[in-house]
């Protein structure tokens, strides 16, 4: 996750496939895709005038670039 202030993300598709996950306090903001469970960000309890993004579900980002030592499990044999 890559934390951002909340004035610099904007969500610029896909908001009708989200769905929001909040735990005791209600603070904290857990949004996951409602067709693959993917979590793509969220809003920290710690830190609500932050968005923590998920960067890997960013187009054109290749996660794998990011973390070596990741593993596909798609391909994994």
């Amino acid at each position: 996750m890559h934390r951002v202030p909340a004035e610099q993300f904007t969500l610029i598709a896909g908001e009708d496939y989200l769905t929001l996950y909040q735990f005791h306090t209600k603070t904290a903001k857990h949004y996951f895709c409602k067709v693959c469970g993917i979590y793509p960000f969220h809003r920290p309890r710690v830190a609500p005038d932050f968005y923590g993004i998920n960067v890997a579900c960013l187009e054109d980002v290749d996660s794998f670039e990011l973390q070596p030592g990741l593993v596909d499990g798609r391909s994994y044999e």
